[in-house]
């Protein structure tokens, strides 16, 4: 039987939570022709596994395991894309999202009283209840009126990760999607060209059972970088502004370190100079990889390896730098104050072109 409606579920080390999910959206959506699909990014704990043995069993079940692929939003792209049904609905994998509202959900879609359908937990009927720390409760609230501030629709939840909408306007809005992050649903808001008729269902956030939240300051990071791209069209690539932004963070490392060893310590300046841009350098590549490439992480022997290739890389670039800037300047083109910035800017761009295809190689 053909489902009318496929069930999107991004995991990564959700291996307690597989079959809860299973006997809760068979419960929810009785009489419903569904289907899951389980999108794994190579989850240690076995996620896929448990996945895959129960789709053994039942056909309603399937599973993908990404390898050397990571990320929320890119997850329930390539989910929704391999669906069947004519609707889809995301939902995560750590039973928080309340999935006896889907049948409503699918029944505002089929009517046409909306293009999407969004749980919300900040509408009247809707709560956070336990489902968010103090400190979650905050990043959540202050990253919804960010949002709307952006978006051509006000909506109560736009940091929702629970919504459905018809698969054929998903599947025309995918080329645009940035595909980054976690925000799957306000990259959707923001990539549609314009104003989606929004419909959104109350219901209670729960406490976590199993697991462990996924948020951190690189998910916050990427939040306002999905704003950014927006914003600018698309024109400059998402990952190279947390390049660039984390390369501005190691210049206030710099400043720091060559304070503490030369302003304050007991070192001249070049010793101090050259230990600050090491401390710098390292600062960076712990950073980039924690945040501009979370998808791409090094670990182990890796990590090692990538820390040389990144010194090699990151020296390079500013003997470029240096040679460039001192071009312009000795031949008139720019003043000292321009010529150094063009410097600054190559190196930025040389670094991370190598670093993206050397240090941090796409899997």
């Amino acid at each position: 039987m053909t489902p009318r409606l496929s069930v999107v579920i991004p995991c990564y080390n959700e291996a307690a939570n597989v079959a809860p999910m299973v006997e809760r959206l068979d419960a929810a959506l009785a009489g419903i022709a569904w289907e899951a699909i389980f999108v794994d990014d190579d989850s240690p704990d076995g996620t896929a596994a448990r996945a895959k043995a129960i789709a053994a069993r039942d056909p309603r079940i399937r599973c993908i395991r990404r390898v050397g692929r990571r990320g929320l939003a890119s997850a329930c792209i390539e989910g929704i894309l391999s669906s069947a049904a004519p609707f889809v609905a995301v939902i995560d994998g750590d039973l928080q999202h309340d999935e006896t509202i889907l049948p409503q959900m699918l029944a505002l879609l089929e009517a046409d009283r909306a293009e999407v359908v969004i749980g919300s937990r900040n509408i009247e009927g809707g709560t956070k209840g336990e489902g968010l720390s103090p400190v979650r409760r905050m990043v959540s609230d202050g990253g919804a009126a960010l949002a709307n501030a952006a978006l051509p629709v006000k909506v109560g939840d736009p940091m929702s990760g629970f919504f459905a909408l018809p698969r054929p306007i998903f599947d025309d809005l995918a080329p645009r999607l940035t595909g980054t992050g976690f925000k799957i649903l306000l990259d959707v808001l923001l990539s549609a060209g314009r104003p989606l008729r929004v419909a959104e269902v109350p219901y209670a956030f729960r406490a976590r059972e199993a697991g462990e939240s996924k948020l951190d300051a690189g998910v916050l990071l990427e939040f306002g970088g999905l704003l950014a791209d927006k914003a600018l069209g698309g024109l400059v690539p998402l990952r190279f502004m947390a390049f660039a932004l984390v390369g501005a963070i190691g210049v206030v490392v710099h400043v720091a370190t060559l304070t503490l060893l030369y302003g304050i310590g007991p070192l001249d300046f070049w010793p101090a100079q050259w230990a600050a841009t090491l401390v710098a350098m390292t600062a960076n590549f712990l950073l980039n990889n924690r945040i501009t490439y979370r998808d791409r992480r090094l670990r182990g022997p890796g990590l090692a390896r990538g820390l040389l290739l990144f010194y090699l890389v990151c020296g390079m670039g500013a003997a470029a730098n240096v040679g460039i800037a001192g071009l312009l300047l000795r031949d008139g083109l720019l003043n000292w104050g321009l010529a150094g910035a063009a410097g600054a800017l190559l190196t930025v761009v040389w670094n991370y072109a190598v670093s993206s295809t050397l240090v941090w190689r796409p899997r």
